[in-house]
């Protein structure tokens, strides 16, 4: 199976939401763009030329959605596309086949959940209650629930307040499961509760209503590899199990959405994500919102005695995730801004003849963590000569600069410094937001570079209600082969 990458233009021709009676943005209906001359804007001063031209470029922006769509609707191989997160490997989430090639695509174990992704509010309502229908006009965003006049609303009341602050956004809930479901059962993993979330990517939200389903989606990598940010990332790990990769440029977030369950009492957090905790605390009925999530993997895939875990309620929760191939070194902020200890660099400097070192930093780290180095520079771009494009370069789009050079070892006692070892050296800045957004494109770009140990120095996530810093030490500490505090 050949993969291709496509250019796909992250435009706001793409779609709009419908207009409430207020005059505010409708959360219950997205409207995708035709691609004609009568539904552009702001025709009237055009000539008929300047229309036709106008209406030739927004076909050529919608044409690979139209065409993913289709394809979503048809085929059982999933498609990758971009989100304001990661890069989620979406299929038809009503359709069983679909969803198994998620799994198989992926390699991804078949008791670990998927989230459900909806273009807007009258799509989830269909699969919480699948005899709603809309008889009533849509209703502003700052009532989400006015759409069900006619109907009672099915949308757990707990979780209106966070639909209407921060949907569309990076925020998964988790809903009960109405039996019976529209939902292929492989999405629950045999839970009586999925996840669901509405995506800021107006893309995202485009690709779904042409595809006539709402889309389960993971991030778009093999299963416990650092989740991809960039469409290369998706190609580099999926490269002959799927046809067709969206290149809507890189992703916003850089880490996956908070995932919530508002069913129980107190509500949870699940997963760490884009929205903190502090910002949950805010909104009515989440005032005592608690932590329901683990740093560290349950279960590695494929370890671990039968049945030894319960499944996990939501993705990320159970198994082993986010790590390169490279072996990952974490060093807690509580540690300090010391660097690397003298025990683990001789540990990594005899794994063989001539060890790749990596260095991640963030916030106190100086350059190289400090270690003696020589011809510290700008490393020359990996190769990308592999990538299959519909004739645009496919977006690089890597958030981090490596810096290539030599560790120098043995200068004591008056003797010269030699080569010890080949050095990298990533700065991702101590802005947390920056750092996040760089996190899996560094991981990745430091396997691609060819590094055996990655040294990475953590962020502070107690207190101040940061869930990006947790997310960020989340992913960190289940992807780490060593933590020191």
């Amino acid at each position: 199976m050949k993969t291709r990458i496509i250019k796909v233009q992250q435009d706001g021709q793409l779609g709009r939401w419908a207009i409430g009676p207020d005059g505010a943005q409708d959360l219950n209906r997205w409207e995708v763009t035709t691609p004609t001359s009568d539904s552009l804007p702001s025709l009237s001063s055009l000539s008929d030329e300047q229309q036709k031209g106008a209406a030739a470029a927004s076909a050529e922006i919608m044409a690979p959605l139209i065409a993913a769509g289709a394809y979503l609707r048809s085929s059982d191989i999933p498609v990758a596309f971009p989100t304001e997160t990661v890069y989620g490997l979406g299929a038809d989430a009503t359709r069983t086949a679909a969803v198994k090639g998620i799994y198989a695509a992926k390699g991804r174990p078949s008791d670990n959940p998927l989230i459900v992704h909806v273009s807007d509010l009258n799509m989830l309502r269909e699969y919480l209650y699948p005899r709603f229908t809309t008889t009533s006009p849509s209703p502003s965003q700052s009532s989400p629930s006015a759409a069900a006049t006619n109907n009672e609303e099915t949308i757990p009341a707990i979780y209106l307040p966070l639909i209407q602050r921060f949907w569309p956004g990076p925020l998964t809930i988790l809903l009960p499961n109405p039996q019976p479901s529209k939902l292929a059962p492989e999405v629950t993993a045999g839970l009586a509760t999925f996840g669901c979330r509405m995506p800021a990517s107006a893309l995202a939200r485009t690709l779904i209503q042409l595809a006539g389903a709402p889309l389960a989606a993971p991030s778009a990598n093999a299963s416990t590899k650092p989740s991809p940010t960039a469409a290369r990332h998706v190609f580099d790990d999926l490269e002959g199990r799927i046809e067709l990769i969206l290149d809507g440029g890189s992703c916003a977030v850089g880490v996956e959405s908070t995932v919530v369950d508002g069913l129980c009492s107190p509500p949870v957090v699940l997963r760490p994500g884009g929205v903190s905790m502090d910002a949950l605390r805010a909104c009515p009925g989440w005032e005592g919102v608690e932590k329901a999530y683990k740093d560290h993997a349950e279960m590695t895939n494929g370890g671990g005695s039968k049945g030894a875990a319960a499944a996990p309620r939501a993705p990320g929760m159970k198994y082993k995730h986010y790590s390169p191939k490279a072996r990952v070194v974490l060093y807690e902020a509580a540690r300090g801004g010391g660097g690397i200890s003298v025990e683990d660099l001789e540990a990594a400097l005899g794994r063989k003849q001539m060890t790749t070192i990596a260095v991640i930093r963030t916030r106190h780290w100086p350059l190289a963590a400090g270690l003696k180095t020589s011809g510290l520079a700008a490393a020359a771009p990996a190769d990308s000569s592999h990538l299959h494009t519909n004739g645009d370069q496919a977006a690089e789009a890597d958030a981090v600069t490596v810096r290539e050079g030599s560790l120098l070892g043995g200068g004591e006692d008056g003797k010269e410094d030699t080569v010890v070892a080949r050095l990298l050296d990533v700065d991702l800045g101590g802005d947390i937001k920056g750092v996040a957004y760089g996190l899996f494109a560094a991981l990745r770009e430091l396997d691609r570079y060819g590094a055996d140990v990655i040294f990475v120095e953590g962020v502070s996530d107690d207190g101040g209600g940061d869930d990006i810093a947790a997310a960020v030490m989340n992913r960190l500490r289940k992807a780490a082969s060593d933590i020191r505090v």
